[in-house]
């Protein structure tokens, strides 16, 4: 006899006193040492909902939001000891972070973004390098690893008046060499964390008009969205590495990243303003009346793979990659697709075709 139904919603629900709590400890938390308890309230939380088989994109949102409050309650404790109260600045999450998808291992990606006179200008950066790398290191100390490719709010090429930006991306988009798509592919899909949001804000309506008007940039944006193959082969099911990683592939590398680029490729070519790939994806299909049950397809195809790099790294699928534990940063995104069960094999093969159809609809939309 049917008694009810458990949806979704309800097993989030079930969680919210545990969310509750952690955002609590982290609005509390006095010293590093209590957001390093923080964090492992996140990281248990994350395992509990991969458990319950929660959705992908509300996850990921989750850990984006937990860690957002992390940093804010980092930035509250670190502040007072510098004199920024005068200064208009904003803290910028790029990369994962600015798009609201951060998995469980992830590294930092941040900037600053900020106004002033032309002649305070280095004076300014000064000081607000100053605190970027106390909070660097501090996030750092907390669990998420210094960037090894410097993208961070400390790099001084990073550290940018508004005016800079503007010039930075307009150089961009005038010239886009395979060194300036990389900077696209990074900087634009940035999102305030804290200070003067109106900066960031003013700085993504000017990007909007600048960057939907410029066929040349869209043109090779596009097209560096196409590099990316899916792994899938003629004769087996998926095309696997050879070398190092023998018999795996790369959920994000040849995965997820053919889903972001797509996505972002669409917002700028249509002057969408939205980060997250998902809705980015929908709002997409919508302006190019593409049908809605084929981007619901797209967004599930690429919920099913971020779902699966969230289980790699939390160690539920015990992939091991020439004796590396799964968990270990060096394979956080690499699988065995032979060692999953026929299910997760099938979907995993649909999923890589969606994404070879969203690159069809991209090159499509574009005249590419």
């Amino acid at each position: 006899r049917l008694v009810g139904v458990v949806s979704e919603r309800d097993l989030f629900a079930l969680q919210r006193v545990t969310m509750r709590n952690i955002l609590q400890s982290s609005r509390l938390a006095r010293d590093i040492g209590g957001l390093k308890r923080v964090v492992a309230d996140i990281e248990s939380l994350t395992d509990n909902l991969v458990a319950q088989g929660a959705a992908a994109e509300p996850l990921t949102h989750t850990i984006t939001s937990l860690n957002d409050a992390l940093t804010h309650r980092l930035f509250d404790l670190l502040l007072p000891d510098y004199e920024l109260d005068e200064i208009e600045w904003c803290w910028l999450s790029v990369g994962s972070e600015g798009r609201r998808e951060q998995t469980v291992v992830t590294d930092q990606d941040n900037a600053i973004l900020f106004h002033c006179a032309d002649f305070e200008r280095d004076r300014t950066r000064r000081e607000l390098l100053d605190f970027a790398r106390a909070a660097n290191d501090g996030l750092a100390e907390l669990g998420f690893p210094l960037c090894p490719g410097n993208i961070m709010a400390s790099n001084p090429e990073h550290c940018l008046e508004a005016t800079e930006w503007r010039e930075r991306f307009a150089g961009w988009i005038r010239e886009p060499t395979p060194e300036a798509l990389l900077g696209a592919n990074i900087f634009f899909d940035f999102r305030p964390l804290t200070g003067n949001v109106g900066l960031a804000e003013n700085l993504r309506a000017w990007l909007r008009d600048l960057a939907a008007g410029n066929r040349l940039f869209l043109r090779m944006l596009v097209a560096n969205a196409l590099q990316a193959e899916p792994p899938l082969g003629r004769i087996r099911k998926f095309r696997t590495d050879d070398g190092e990683h023998a018999g795996t592939l790369d959920l994000k590398s040849h995965g997820t990243r053919i889903y972001v680029d797509a996505a972002r490729a669409f917002a700028l070519g249509l002057g969408i303003t939205e980060t997250n790939t998902s809705q980015r994806l929908r709002l997409a299909g919508r302006r190019l009346g593409i049908e809605e049950r084929e981007t619901t397809s797209a967004v599930e195809g690429y919920h099913f793979l971020q779902m699966l790099r969230l289980r790699a790294q939390r160690g539920e699928l015990e992939t091991e990659i020439r004796g590396t534990p799964a968990r270990t940063h060096s394979a956080v995104n690499r699988i065995d697709p032979y060692a999953l069960n026929d299910l997760d094999q099938r979907l995993l093969k649909e999923s890589f075709r969606q994404a070879r159809q969203l690159q069809t609809q991209l090159e499509r939309a574009f005249g590419q």
